[in-house]
């Protein structure tokens, strides 16, 4: 069986409940693939989540666009993993660039809400991508390495992660990520992997002495 394929819609922070139950609408009349071979998910702002639930048909799934990376406590603003779980929410957004850029989370701070989520039985579709001064200092593969690292470090199990390509300069700017160039990400993390799976094959031949 080939690769699944996966579809998914970031609405950010747009619309208005007519808004929303005119696009949840067009969503349930329109012609999909079976879920056999592609995942539709969508990601609409947190106040309309449940909204899109009680509507969106059900060979659809739902995204929350954000949550946060510890337990629900004293945060406020945050919407914890355990509240989405709650809510039947199965998807989360993490590592989005807008996050990273404009709040300012690390890799580190992403990698640790990804292992939280994942913990607490979401989906994690995890967001990895370079600014347009990057790609053409042509450190691209160093800024993805180490923003896909900094989640590897912290799961041992990618079975419900989707890792999404999104350069920086592809957001709200009118430009797109072509295949070929999300492919190239695609290609050099799975040599990434294998790399790092011959690391571990030499360091298990090793004998200690």
């Amino acid at each position: 069986m080939g690769r699944k394929f996966f579809v998914g819609g970031n609405w950010k922070c747009n619309g208005t409940a007519e808004e929303v139950k005119k696009i949840v609408s067009t969503l349930n009349t329109g012609e999909v693939t079976s879920e056999d071979v592609v995942d539709v998910v969508v990601s609409p702002p947190f106040v309309f989540l449940g909204l899109v639930k009680s509507s969106l048909r059900p060979d659809f799934h739902i995204a929350a666009q954000n949550c946060w990376v510890k337990k629900e406590g004293a945060f406020t603003g945050e919407v914890s993993a355990e509240m989405l779980i709650n809510l039947g929410i199965p998807w989360v957004i993490l590592g989005h660039s807008e996050r990273r850029l404009i709040l300012n989370e690390s890799n580190d701070f992403i990698g640790d809400k990804v292992a939280y989520a994942l913990s607490q039985g979401l989906k994690v579709i995890a967001c990895v991508g370079e600014t347009l001064e990057q790609r053409e200092s042509r450190s691209t593969m160093d800024v993805v390495t180490a923003q896909t690292k900094a989640i590897s470090e912290r799961i041992s199990n990618w079975e419900n992660v989707v890792l999404a390509y999104e350069p920086v300069w592809a957001v709200g700017t009118g430009k797109v990520a072509t295949p070929a160039q999300a492919q190239e990400m695609q290609t050099e993390r799975e040599r990434e992997r294998e790399r790092e799976r011959e690391r571990e094959r030499i360091c298990d031949s090793l004998a200690v002495k």
